[in-house]
């Protein structure tokens, strides 16, 4: 039986691909990664639109469904939890910018089926992990509810008067921020890098949110700043009934992709 040549060998070996390089961030590199997250929308704003449109339906939906349940009181931690599967919705929007920066053709088509491919790879795995955060999120806001109302059901007023009026309501309110804050943190850390990086480069979804966590350790002040920023659009999203975010996810969406290039090196050739 003949033997194979090293030639054979060598083509037949599994490419070991380089570990993502964490770069520093300079001063300035969030606004430019506003900056340019603006430009990519304006480029190609009915894509931000369009995805928006199916975020913001789909956290009216959840909403309206726990009203119409009687759970009114889960109606603020399913709109600020839902955001944490933003990045995943937002995974159409980092291919488009990826398209503009190429100079790829742009349409639905190729957007999408990028996205699959990337879910047929890890993507798909890193959205199972930001849903799977969603329902502790759900879970732990249930369980401080009870903690601190029992099985008590009071009115939406009845409840916003007990938060602004009385040092349990306010507790109430102060913890249960204070836990959301931790999870939001967490996720945020695993996710800022990883997801556009998982639609980039053939990685696993465990590596991409190795080098998420590395990129936010060795940016802490910009990351941090980064996710004040997330919040206080997230703030506006609220105070509007998430109407703004048809204007902030894509710009978010976009930028967070260019951020994404300036904290992690580019891919070298394999050797």
């Amino acid at each position: 039986m003949p033997q194979p040549t090293s030639d054979a060998v060598a083509k037949s070996a599994p490419v070991k691909r380089p570990t993502p390089v964490v770069r520093i961030l300079a001063p300035d590199d969030l606004m430019g990664a506003l900056s340019g997250g603006w430009q990519d929308f304006k480029a190609a704003p009915r894509y931000g639109l369009a995805l928006s449109g199916v975020y913001v339906f789909g956290g009216w939906l959840l909403m309206l469904l726990a009203t119409a349940a009687g759970l009114h009181y889960f109606v603020y931690p399913l709109a600020t939890g839902f955001a944490l599967v933003a990045p995943f919705v937002a995974a159409g929007l980092y291919e488009v910018s990826r398209r503009l920066e190429t100079g790829a053709p742009l349409s639905w088509a190729g957007v999408i089926g990028a996205v699959r491919a990337g879910g047929v790879r890890d993507l798909g795995w890193m959205a199972l992990v930001t849903t799977f955060a969603f329902l502790i999120w759900i879970d732990m806001a249930m369980f401080i509810y009870l903690m601190f109302f029992g099985l008590k059901s009071p009115s939406p007023v009845e409840l916003l008067t007990e938060i602004a009026t009385t040092g349990h309501g306010a507790l109430f309110f102060l913890v249960g921020n204070l836990v959301g804050a931790v999870i939001a943190i967490f996720i945020f850390s695993i996710t800022v890098v990883s997801f556009p990086l998982l639609l980039d480069r053939d990685v696993d979804f465990v590596t991409a949110m190795i080098v998420s966590t590395r990129a936010v350790k060795a940016n802490k002040v910009q990351m941090l700043s980064w996710a004040a920023l997330i919040g206080l659009f997230l703030a506006a999203s609220l105070l509007t009934g998430l109407l703004s975010l048809f204007l902030t996810l894509p710009l978010i969406a976009h930028a967070s992709w260019r951020l994404y290039r300036k904290v992690v090196e580019p891919e070298s050739a394999p050797e």
